[in-house]
């Protein structure tokens, strides 16, 4: 879950209208199909780490499954203010998404002086990016192209508190970076981004 959570996080978007794109339809079945083949890929990693299997495997996760996962299976493990998330899986590694952020707890959590751009952020609204997801030997890095808040382009440094703010924990008190390589879980060589569609390769 910390990678599909740090991908949602670093890939929202303004919505839709921009992704000239409608969200696919999904049902609680797409996400048992995805709980079915995320355990598959850690039982996987933990057969391989014990020598027990060498062959490359392959594991299709379809852009339904992702979402519906996010929306009927980790709610829990969404950090209080973001909702409502969804992931486009646009192909050619690009990915972006959709999510509704309480922006109000990010800028009450310390000083500010008056020229900070967080100080204009109120309420409750659409944050976002677009981006480029990039994977080899076990690596990852996500390119960021654009980031906006309802709609409007924001500099970068306003989307990485954000996201800092909204993935950190004890054991990572700074959160995901936006340009720092991140080790993929489980085992995995790399994420090929497809229209619609991601293939895992353990």
């Amino acid at each position: 879950m910390p990678l599909v959570l740090a991908v949602a996080l670093s890939a929202w978007a303004a919505g839709a209208p921009a992704l000239q794109r409608e969200a696919l339809p999904f049902a609680p079945t797409d996400a048992d199909r995805f709980a079915s083949k995320l355990s598959a890929i850690v039982k996987r990693s933990a057969a391989t780490s014990h020598g027990r299997e060498a062959a490359i495997l392959r594991t299709v996760v379809t852009e339904p499954e992702l979402n519906a996962y996010l929306k009927y299976r980790a709610q829990s493990q969404m950090p209080t203010g973001v909702v409502d998330p969804y992931i486009w899986v646009l192909g050619s590694g690009r990915l972006a998404g959709a999510a509704t952020v309480d922006l109000d707890r990010v800028r009450t959590s310390r000083e500010r002086g008056w020229l900070d751009p967080m100080q204009l952020l109120h309420g409750r609204l659409p944050v976002g990016a677009t981006g480029v997801l990039q994977t080899a030997n076990g690596v990852g890095r996500f390119e960021l192209e654009s980031a906006r808040v309802s709609g409007i382009p924001v500099p970068r440094a306003l989307l990485q508190e954000l996201v800092t703010f909204y993935t950190r924990t004890e054991a990572n008190p700074e959160g995901v970076s936006l340009d720092r390589p991140f080790a993929l879980p489980a085992g995995i060589r790399r994420i090929d981004v497809e229209t619609g569609r991601a293939v895992i390769v353990q």
